[in-house]
């Protein structure tokens, strides 16, 4: 293996990482190799294999060597990890698609996807947080009063849902995420 010059800084999962290496000559890197570029543990490099990820990688000595490509799969994984896509989602980004679908059709879909599921996060969060500030507000003397007021409120609620029609009852249940009883009612 020839080591360049080229000095590559990045800064995966907010760890800085520096390693002088020529991508043009990468073409027997060990794991440990590998593993340093992107702050990771071969064990994870391992794993990465093992689920499909990664290509089998060459022998030399029995030991795993690594050309150039998988540096920059793992620079497509590192970069889907940090914008939140999980494994299963990665392995659909690489091997979900009709052969040739092209790379920003892949990353769009996905990340349509994705920004859906952050927008129905983001709306959770938004009432935990409305439900804390109840609950800050709270006066009762023991949790059993609460408990009973949490019930009352969520009776009263669905007495509500009762006097709608079955057509307003159905589409409220499409538009609004699911809220159990602890969930949208507090005490006070």
């Amino acid at each position: 293996m020839r080591w360049g010059s080229k000095k590559i800084v990045s800064n995966f999962r907010g760890v800085p990482q520096a390693f002088s290496l020529d991508f043009r000559v990468a073409e027997d890197l060990a794991i440990s190799d590998v593993a340093r570029v992107f702050g990771l543990r071969t064990s994870a490099i391992r794993y990465y294999e093992q689920i499909g990820i990664l290509p089998p990688p060459m022998r030399k000595n029995g030991q795993r060597r690594y050309d150039n490509s998988v540096l920059f799969r793992l620079a497509v994984l590192q970069r889907a990890r940090e914008t939140g896509f999980t494994l299963e989602e990665i392995r659909e980004l690489f091997f979900g698609f009709l052969p040739g679908t092209r790379p920003p059709k892949r990353w769009h879909e996905l990340s349509q996807r994705k920004i859906a599921e952050l927008r129905n996060r983001m709306k959770r969060l938004k009432l935990m947080e409305t439900l804390l500030k109840r609950l800050e507000k709270c006066r009762c003397d023991a949790l059993d009063e609460c408990g009973e007021r949490i019930l009352r409120q969520g009776d009263q609620e669905s007495r509500k849902l009762e006097g709608r029609s079955r057509t307003q009852r159905s589409r409220s249940h499409l538009d609004q995420p699911k809220k159990s009883v602890t969930l949208a009612t507090v005490c006070h």
